[in-house]
């Protein structure tokens, strides 16, 4: 049974890591979002059907293709964050969301907020990112 939360929730520090309200907000925060990507999507795709490319003038049409690729490309990132949010959901269900899978150290609440989808610390992050530019410079 899923717990109640009070409307104006926010997570503490001053909690138990990841007890079940934190879980229970970031799963509706996460549902949240999940909810407006997949909207923004089906109103991309009614755009999509609905619009034509038989503009009759060459300059038109070229803007128009441009405009429908920018768009294509932002809904492919955004079908790529889903599967992070369902990853993130899924963590939730077996108990690891909130930890950082290369140290199992809490994540912590602050960076969670900003992104609900974080599955490193930002100290292993920062790690990450420097090995990165590191190899990406050899």
């Amino acid at each position: 049974m899923r717990p109640t939360l009070p409307p104006d929730y926010r997570p503490s520090e001053d909690e138990d890591f990841m007890n079940p309200q934190q879980l229970e907000y970031f799963r509706q925060k996460l549902l949240r979002w999940r909810a407006e990507l997949l909207a923004e999507s089906s109103g991309t795709l009614n755009h999509l059907k609905e619009e034509s490319l038989a503009e009759p003038d060459i300059t038109d049409r070229a803007s128009l293709e441009t405009d429908r690729a920018i768009e294509l490309r932002t809904r492919d990132r955004e079908r790529k964050l889903i599967s992070k949010i369902d990853s993130a959901l899924m963590r939730i269900e077996d108990g690891a969301y909130g930890y950082c899978e290369e140290t199992d150290e809490p994540i912590g609440i602050r960076r969670l907020e900003a992104r609900p989808i974080a599955t490193l610390s930002l100290e292993a992050q920062e790690r990450h990112e420097r090995m990165e530019r590191t190899h990406r410079e050899d």
